[in-house]
């Protein structure tokens, strides 16, 4: 009966992962132009998807052999995933510490300075490995819970099953045509470069084919497992752990199948998996750890008239009394799209630079604020304004999760849709009273 039972979660791991590998692929690079011009400054630094998803595989099968979580009483689970973040907050700290060390100019010999705190993270980080496994159990059931108390089960209790590993994600480099804001390229490389050599990576490629780069951090990846990183806030890995598995979802149907036929199907892809991740989330922490419910929003303060700075070049004086960063976002990239829209490439450049100054005076460390940076997070517009500017594909899909009755109805009715047009029918079939 044990081989027997064996055989079964060895079979349902290899399954999910053949399929849902296969399908996922077309959230990777895909090798087309202009993919491959930049990828001969890439592929020394490119991640290693295989070595990754071989450990991750290993893992899950190993720890499917022992089901320690469902030994666990649900009381003692919900320690243990706390003390699972605050040794993520420990390790953070003590990693602090240590760049402290090494960063103080008047410290003669850091190495030494810093090695009982290193002994310390030393230890740390194998308690780290040895706990994993377990929450990374716990909160894979109690996603799974959640997306089936939300009617979103299929197939079985959870398919695809709900599966995710914390660990350093890769870095994203993302290219984007100057004279429109469209992600032309994401090429994940690895996470190790330093600050100086993403830099240099974006300069190398933007003076040689003249695209508008930036590398940027990202939270989850859609592979299977689900990349996630690690981090000591339990309700934002929740609310990755549920947008990375609506993207495996998504990614057994049109919508997902079609991810990289266009710039719309991408925003529409992942402005539907916010708004379910962030609803997903908030079931489990509603069940499991209601004392973390984050507060009710407060109501959205409108947005600042636009007509005195729509076509400004440089930034306004600071308002110290208030400042709403999605507002001044959105501004700058309705302006920026006005801009390009006329030819002023350059006009529109340096007029994104002065905005980004002005929010660096406003307390957002913007790094850099380019094409490449709105092709990137303009496509999460599951809240209004901010780097979406006026495209009105994220507004259509918040439309459709208000005229639906449930977050199923919304999800799989998006899920089957594969062009803008297509989203636009159905929001207009949707409205009340149709």
């Amino acid at each position: 009966m044990r081989s027997f039972r064996l055989v079964q979660i060895v079979y349902k791991n290899l399954v999910a992962f053949l399929i849902l590998v296969m399908l996922c692929q077309q959230s990777l690079v895909p090798f087309r132009e202009p993919i491959e011009k930049v990828r001969r400054f890439t592929r020394s630094i490119e991640f290693d998807y295989g070595s990754w998803t071989d450990n991750a595989i290993i893992e899950k099968v190993k720890s499917s052999l022992v089901k320690f979580d469902k030994l666990i009483p649900e009381n003692n689970q919900k320690k243990i995933v706390m003390y699972y973040i605050e040794l993520i907050r420990s390790k953070q700290d003590l990693e602090d510490q240590i760049k402290i060390v090494y960063s103080d100019p008047t410290e003669k010999n850091p190495d030494a300075s810093s090695q009982p705190n290193k002994k310390q993270l030393d230890n740390l980080l194998s308690e780290l490995y040895t706990i994993s496994p377990t929450v990374e159990r716990i909160l894979e059931r109690q996603t799974a819970n959640a997306i089936e108390n939300l009617g979103l089960s299929t197939l079985s209790a959870d398919f695809p099953p709900v599966s995710f590993h914390a660990s350093p994600l890769p870095l994203a480099l993302i290219i984007s045509p100057r004279d429109v804001i469209r992600q032309d390229g994401h090429i994940s490389i690895d996470s190790n470069l330093t600050l100086d050599e993403q830099i240099q990576l974006e300069n190398e490629v933007t003076a040689s084919l003249n695209y508008s780069t930036l590398v940027e951090e990202i939270g989850g990846l859609g592979t299977y497992p689900t990349m996630v990183q690690q981090t000591s806030d339990l309700n934002w890995m929740l609310e990755v752990i549920a947008h990375e598995w609506t993207h495996n979802y998504l990614g057994l149907r049109p919508l997902g199948l079609n991810y990289d036929l266009n710039s719309d199907l991408r925003t529409i892809n992942e402005t539907a998996a916010s708004i379910a991740g962030k609803e997903i989330s908030v079931e489990v922490i509603k069940t499991y750890y209601p004392e973390l419910l984050p507060p009710e929003p407060e109501p959205a303060k409108p947005d600042r008239p636009e007509s005195s700075t729509l076509h400004q070049e440089t930034p306004e004086e600071p308002d110290t009394k208030f400042f709403d960063f999605r507002a001044e976002m959105r501004i700058t990239r309705v302006t920026t799209d006005d801009l390009l829209t006329q030819g002023k490439i350059v006009e529109a450049e340096q007029y994104m630079e002065d905005r980004r100054q002005m929010f660096w005076n406003h307390g957002y460390p913007i790094r850099k604020l380019n094409q490449a940076y709105f092709a990137f997070h303009g496509a999460y517009a599951d809240t209004p304004g901010g780097a979406a500017g006026e495209d009105p594909v994220g507004e259509a899909v918040r439309e459709l999760r208000a005229y639906s009755a449930s977050l199923s109805q919304f999800v799989n009715q998006i899920s089957r849709v594969n062009s803008i047009q297509q989203l636009n029918l159905l929001v207009q079939k949707s409205k009340p009273g149709r």
